[in-house]
């Protein structure tokens, strides 16, 4: 299936490994050049490397944190006019809402959500001009379903989605569309971090840990970014205009909800 975006310029932030770096190969795939960023440049030289090899489309690699104003300078600077925005930052840490401080609330939501929002401050309007302009958050299913231990994520993810929820709708008769990417369990370095950290509190041996949890996935497995990447590549193709300020999830079924 021919996407209709070849030839387009994206911007996929926290590329350089998991969800972002499926994101950042499925729309190469496409045709699309690809502006990618991360705070690791071995990690984001290699990942380029691997995308250009892969696609022979244009990538750019911007070794920069995006979750500050420098950062995203950088970013917009390599690609001052994208017609695709995949906003992406790596999650808050998990634990007990006692353990953590103004600081640690404020760093959440700078990150998860004032991030975003100053990257589609910043392109909007030229996608507006141009007539095309797709861009996607990759929040958490924990938007729709809250997860106790995710309690900065739930919170800081939650505010995007309501800014989102307004703004898609001001925008779509611009063919500008705005949506976000619910993911579930991954199979992800932050995953497999994630889980240790919930095994060894629940004293039991990871692997034992990490069986249970996928057993308690509908789908049997966790997901792979390759197959993130593709739904997301769909959501930022030519016909997906008509999907508006949505919150797909992509969770294997975890979350039981027919709304």
């Amino acid at each position: 299936m021919d996407l209709g975006i070849r030839g387009r310029k994206a911007i996929v932030c926290a590329a350089s490994q998991g969800l972002g770096k499926g994101c950042a190969l499925a729309l190469a795939n496409e045709g699309v050049d690809v502006v990618i960023n991360a705070r690791g440049e071995d990690a984001l030289q290699a990942t380029a490397a691997e995308i250009r090899a892969a696609s022979g489309v244009r990538v750019i690699a911007v070794p920069a944190d995006v979750t500050t104003a420098q950062g995203r300078a950088a970013l917009l600077a390599a690609c001052p006019a994208p017609d695709i925005l995949v906003n992406n930052a790596g999650g808050p840490p998990i634990g007990d809402f006692r353990d953590w401080d103004e600081s640690q609330w404020q760093k959440a939501v700078n990150d998860n959500m004032i991030t975003p929002i100053m990257l589609i401050r910043a392109v909007l309007d030229g996608m507006i001009e141009r007539r095309f302009g797709r861009i996607v958050n990759i929040t958490s299913r924990s938007v729709k379903a809250p997860l106790a231990h995710l309690g900065l994520s739930n919170g800081a993810r939650a505010g995007l989605t309501g800014f989102v929820g307004g703004l898609a709708r001001q925008v779509a008769k611009h063919n500008v569309t705005i949506n976000n990417l619910l993911p579930g369990a991954f199979a992800t370095a932050r995953q497999t971090d994630g889980l240790r950290k919930l095994a060894a509190k629940a004293n039991q041996e990871y692997a034992t840990y990490a069986k249970t949890q996928m057993a308690a996935v509908p789908a049997n497995r966790f997901g792979n970014p390759d197959e993130f990447g593709k739904a997301c590549a769909f959501l930022c193709s030519a016909d997906s205009g008509y999907i508006v300020g949505q919150n797909l999830l992509v969770d294997g079924g975890s979350v039981n909800s027919i709304i």
